[in-house]
């Protein structure tokens, strides 16, 4: 199976400009055989807590079938990030278009304490499972909480995806508890981080994948929007950057 995990620098606030921006990149991993492609953490509005509370959408936004149409047209799994209304709140979500399925969303469970003040934790209880591998989901500050990963291997997965928005600060501590993951549990772990300005800080990038033994199999820049296809077959990954 071919897993992309895509590197964007969204624009902030703007829905419509990072849509158009991830049918680019998602047509980019068509043209490679991906069957699934996730996006880093918030990737439709950018990460901005303080905007949330206007920028939240509904996983049935009209603007979003798109990437269904995609998914069910091309066989790929898309998962995007954004700011979910729900009746409790608005939480940190992560909507999957599978081909010929309903809509659904994996939402963060663990927040870091800095997003409790616009966020509320949802539910982030889906797996993915895609020609017989059960593959778990993460956003971001998940990766910190042991239990998240243990419940993952628990649960039977095999390789565990982060969907994340690491500034300069916390990246090299983020590609250490990730790669710890992967040794620890004997399975691929994957990161797809973003570029550019969020929140008032500067994006990592350093999108990565490490093998099961906890070796970083390849990285991005932290410089250029782009794609890291990871096969898990070969366990061996290629680059493409988005010009």
């Amino acid at each position: 199976m071919k897993i992309c995990l895509a590197q964007t620098k969204p624009f902030t606030g703007s829905i419509e400009k990072n849509i158009k921006q991830h049918q680019k990149l998602i047509s980019l991993a068509i043209e490679q055989g991906v069957e699934l492609i996730i996006f880093p953490e918030l990737s439709l509005t950018g990460y901005e807590p303080t905007l949330a509370n206007t920028l939240a959408i509904s996983k049935d936004d009209a603007r979003l079938t798109v990437f269904q149409e995609a998914s069910s047209e091309k066989n790929i799994t898309i998962g995007v990030g954004a700011p979910i209304k729900t009746s409790q709140g608005i939480t940190i979500s992560m909507i999957l278009f599978q081909p010929n399925q309903s809509v659904q969303v994996y939402s963060k469970g663990f927040l870091h304490v800095d997003e409790m003040p616009y966020f509320v934790s949802g539910d982030n209880s889906l797996m993915l499972q895609i020609n017989s591998q059960k593959i778990a989901l993460a956003i971001c500050y998940e990766i910190s909480i042991p239990e998240h990963a243990e419940k993952a291997f628990q649960n039977g997965a095999e390789i565990y995806i982060a969907s994340v928005a690491k500034f300069k600060s916390g990246i090299n501590k983020a590609k250490t508890e990730l790669a710890n993951i992967a040794k620890h549990y004997t399975m691929n772990v994957l990161m797809a981080n973003c570029i550019g300005m969020a929140d008032g800080a500067e994006c990592a990038g350093k999108t990565a994948v490490w093998n099961k033994e906890g070796e970083l199999i390849s990285e991005l820049d932290n410089k250029n929007e782009g794609l890291l296809i990871f096969d898990t077959a070969s366990q061996t990954a290629e680059k493409h950057h988005l010009f």
